[in-house]
C-alpha cells in the first residue's frame, strides 16, 4: 500500500484495502483476547495478596469468553469464497401485494443489518411492485467474511401476519426468495465467453411520468448454457450497467460451482443438509404470536420488530454453527459405513 502505483488502479486497490479490514477482523479480536488472558492472569496473580482483585475475575472471564465464542464463529468462515462480499436479491413469491411489501421489509431488515455491524450496503437494481413494495432488488453488502456470514440467507422466507393491504383484516402468508452470491473479482478462474452470453439493450422503468426513461440504457445478458439472467438498470449508462450485470453474472457462475460442489459433496455423504434457493428456511410470525423460526438450526427469536430492524446475528452464527456440526455428523456416518 506504501507504493507509489498503488491507487492507480482505484479497483485493484479497492480489494487489496478489503482484504487488509478482512484480516484486521481477524486479528484485531485475537490481540484482544490475547490481553484480556493476561489481564485475568494478573488478577489472580494479585488476589492472592488482595482478595478485592479476586471479585473481578468472573466478569473478566464472562467477556473473554464471549470473545473466544466469536473468534470461534471467525473460524467457521473458511469457505472458498467466504472472504468476498456479497451480492444479495430479494424476489418477491407468493402472495400478491403482501408478498411485495414483504420483501421490501427484508430489504430493510439486511440494509439495517450491514448498517449495524459496520458494512457497506449499495443498492444495485430495483424493481417496485405495482402498488407496494418491490418485485425484487439487489444490493452489494461489502466488508470482512460479509458473504461468509450471509450465505446461509439463502432459500425461501417466510411471512404470517394480518394483512394490512387486506380490508376483512385476514391473516395472510407471504413467501420471499433470498440468493445469496460472492462478489468476486475480475481477475478470477471465472470465465465467460462472448459467445455463450446473449444481451440485450433495455429501456429502465421506473416509477412513471416525468421519471420514465428516455433512453435504452438498461442492460439485460442472458447466460446460454445455465440461463441465467441478469437484469441491471441503476447506472447512469449502459456501459456501466453492463459492467455491474457482468459483475452480477460472474457472481452467479461462482455460486453455481460452489452449489455443485456441496451438491458433489452431498453425494459422498448422503445425509448432508440441503440448503438452497427453493427450500424454505425460514419463518417469520407476527399473527397471532411474534416469532421468527429457522426451520433448519431451530433457532428462534420472539421479538419480531427487532429483526425487521436488522437484529440476525444469532440467526447467521446459528447456521453456521449447525453447518458444521451437520456436515461433521454426516461424515462420522459415512466412516462407519465403511
Amino acid at each position: 500500500m506504501c507504493g507509489p502505483t498503488f491507487w492507480d488502479d482505484q479497483e485493484k486497490s479497492a480489494e487489496i484495502l478489503g482484504e487488509l479490514k478482512a484480516i484486521r477482523a481477524i486479528l484485531k479480536p485475537m490481540d484482544e483476547a490475547f490481553r484480556q488472558l493476561d489481564d485475568i492472569d494478573a488478577m489472580i496473580q494479585l488476589a492472592e495478596e488482595d482478595p478485592a482483585f479476586g471479585e473481578e475475575v468472573p466478569a473478566a472471564l464472562g467477556a473473554l469468553e464471549g470473545a473466544v465464542a466469536d473468534l470461534e464463529i471467525k473460524s467457521l468462515l473458511n469457505g472458498e469464497h467466504d472472504a468476498c462480499n456479497a451480492l444479495l436479491t430479494i424476489n418477491a413469491r407468493d402472495g400478491g401485494t403482501d408478498a411485495h411489501d414483504w420483501a421490501d421489509m427484508l430489504l430493510r431488515m439486511y440494509s439495517l443489518w450491514a448498517e449495524n455491524y459496520g458494512y457497506e450496503a449499495e443498492l444495485l437494481d430495483r424493481q417496485d411492485g405495482e402498488i407496494a413494495g418491490i418485485n425484487s432488488a439487489t444490493i452489494a453488502i461489502r466488508g470482512p467474511m460479509a458473504y461468509g456470514y450471509l450465505k446461509g440467507e439463502t432459500g425461501i422466507h417466510r411471512l404470517v401476519r394480518i394483512s394490512p393491504f387486506n380490508a376483512e383484516g385476514k391473516r395472510q402468508t407471504s413467501f420471499a426468495a433470498v440468493d445469496v452470491t460472492p462478489e468476486i473479482a475480475n481477475d478470477t478462474d471465472i470465465v465467460i465467453r462472448d459467445e455463450d452470453i446473449e444481451e440485450r439493450a433495455i429501456r429502465a422503468s421506473g416509477p412513471g411520468g416525468q421519471h420514465v426513461n428516455k433512453t435504452s440504457s438498461a442492460i439485460r445478458i442472458l447466460h446460454i448454457p445455465t440461463g441465467i439472467m441478469i437484469k441491471c438498470q441503476n447506472e447512469r449508462s449502459q456501459h456501466q450497467n453492463r459492467a455491474l450485470a457482468m459483475k452480477m453474472l460472474r457472481a452467479q457462475l461462482a455460486r453455481l460451482e460452489e452449489m455443485k460442489r456441496e451438491e458433489a459433496l452431498a453425494a459422498k455423504y448422503e445425509s448432508m443438509p440441503k440448503t438452497g434457493f427453493g427450500s424454505q428456511i425460514r419463518s417469520y410470525f407476527q399473527h397471532p404470536d411474534q416469532r421468527i423460526k429457522d426451520a433448519r438450526t431451530g433457532y428462534t427469536m420472539n421479538n419480531f420488530q427487532a429483526v425487521m430492524d436488522g437484529d440476525i446475528q444469532g440467526f447467521l452464527d446459528a447456521y453456521l454453527r449447525w453447518r458444521v456440526a451437520e456436515e461433521a455428523a454426516a461424515k462420522a456416518k459415512a466412516a462407519s459405513k465403511e
